[in-house]
């Protein structure tokens, strides 16, 4: 066994993350601000959490564990009239001190990177080694992340990024601000998939399971070579284009219309389907990516969550608790909206400290 300190433990994936790892014999103590701690979309798993700032963990913290996978951060964006530098420089700044700690204490490093640093890819599925064309701050910061680990490899630290595709699927703290998971909830509770650009662009997929799977490989992997170890996790059955999932979603939920908020804006009234970084229905971000050296690093790795499966637990979930309209559009479920009311309730700082606790 194992032990494990997963930063961002009550996040999206970091609540799926603990108890995966958990069942499958590590001991895992999570750290976490605590953003999102309430933001339950049904009962989560019991897991020991620290309630730190990512900015605050220390050395003495690093006694004992064997390995750190990074998943706190910033997980979308813009934030409004926020500056991205304060939003994304103390991101950067933390990931690449903690990585230092693990360097100095001879503890593993696991980064929780993006596909999306790609941005815009070509007709060509794009792999490790293709450039890279960040679209946003958050793509980015990644990016700059990735570099530092580089900086930082040396024959006594060889960290590993997982450049994970865009995440779907059920947790405990959902996200409905994830494409699958939106269009999912949007068709079951309203009847109505409401795009937010035409459709074309291309997207890879990867299940919050399928995400943890690779977690586990790279923390029981024997990656010692003094490099920084990058890999692309998904699977290319799941890259599709937003319009093929909305289908896909169709054919689960029979009878739900597919509609476009730029010729229906009256059916976003509350602004939770609209993407700050689609202009007039287009979305620059588009690319498949290749998946092949995930298998060939981590011999037996392979993704068990092709979309419709994952749709149709999604779906399933959706149709026990039940899911509701109200609860579907609460903000809790929507990163960018949530830290948006606890900043301008005047909780946060503009570079996201506390300030007082939300009641």
């Amino acid at each position: 066994m194992k032990k494990i300190l997963v930063t961002g433990s009550l996040g999206y994936l970091g609540s799926v993350m603990t108890a995966y790892l958990q069942q499958h014999g590590h001991e895992c103590i999570g750290y976490d601000t605590g953003f999102f701690k309430d933001c339950l979309f049904y009962e989560s798993a019991t897991t020991n959490t620290v309630p730190r700032d990512a900015r605050d963990i220390e050395a003495k913290d690093l006694k004992g564990i064997d390995a750190v996978v990074h998943l706190a951060g910033i997980s979308n964006d813009p934030f409004g009239n926020l500056d991205a530098a304060k939003v994304y420089d103390p991101t950067r700044h933390y990931a690449k001190r903690i990585a230092e700690m693990c360097k100095a204490a001879g503890v593993k490093f696991i980064f929780a990177s993006s596909c999306s640093i790609y941005g815009i890819g070509g007709a060509d599925l794009v792999d490790e080694t293709s450039p890279t064309l960040p679209q946003t701050p958050y793509s980015l910061n990644k990016l700059q992340v990735e570099q530092d680990l580089q900086s930082l490899a040396d024959k006594n630290f060889s960290p590993i990024a997982l450049r994970f595709a865009t995440a779907f699927g059920l947790s405990p703290r959902i996200r409905f601000d994830l494409v699958t998971n939106m269009l999912a909830g949007m068709a079951f509770t309203t009847g109505k998939i409401v795009l937010n650009s035409d459709g074309t662009p291309w997207r890879p997929n990867v299940h919050v399971l399928d995400i943890c799977k690779s977690v586990k490989y790279a923390i029981d992997s024997n990656h010692n070579d003094g490099t920084l170890l990058v890999l692309n996790v998904g699977d290319e059955c799941n890259n599709l284009q937003v319009i093929d999932i909305a289908r896909k979603i169709q054919a689960r939920i029979k009878g739900c219309e597919l509609k476009y908020l730029k010729d229906n804006p009256e059916l976003d009234k509350e602004g939770l389907v609209r993407d700050r970084k689609v202009k007039q229905g287009v979305d620059t971000r588009t690319y498949r990516v290749a998946f092949a050296k995930i298998k060939k690093v981590f011999p037996g790795f392979q993704c068990d969550w092709p979309m419709d499966k994952g749709v149709d637990d999604l779906v399933s979930k959706f149709e026990s608790l039940p899911l509701t309209e109200a609860l579907f559009k609460n903000k809790n479920f929507y990163r960018l909206q949530k830290i948006e009311s606890l900043y301008q309730g005047q909780y946060l700082s503009p570079d996201l400290r506390w300030l007082k606790q939300a009641a």
